[in-house]
């Protein structure tokens, strides 16, 4: 069986690789605004990935969910953390929202077996 996981991740790198390497001023500084703007700050790593996700679930982006779930789990965030964001991203976005809250804790479910 295929892991969601790696998948998602080497099809982005290879993705990113490839559009980083056409050396398009605009894209690399929209890469380099969205790596600096989830740095630490006032706000730390892992509220700012939570944030992230409930954004990306309310404007019902798949890849963003799943990029946002592996950052905030490894910035340290828990199940019942995500669980909690997801709902709110829920509540905010309606219940169109339900699809991708379905694949978001399926994501986080194969994060967890990656894990062990």
């Amino acid at each position: 069986m295929p892991n969601q996981v790696e998948e998602f991740n080497a099809y982005r790198a290879r993705m990113n690789e490839k559009l980083l390497g056409a050396n398009n001023k605009l894209i690399k500084r929209i890469f380099n605004l969205d790596t600096h703007a989830y740095a630490e700050g006032a706000l730390d790593v892992k509220t700012k990935e939570l944030l992230g996700l409930v954004a990306s679930a309310v404007l019902r982006c798949d890849d963003c969910v799943k990029y946002h779930l592996e950052s905030a789990r490894k910035a340290g965030a828990q199940k019942e953390e995500v669980m909690e964001t997801l709902g709110i991203a829920t509540l905010v976005g309606g219940t169109i929202v339900v699809p991708h809250l379905r694949r978001a804790y399926e994501f986080w479910e194969a994060l967890e077996e990656q894990e062990g």
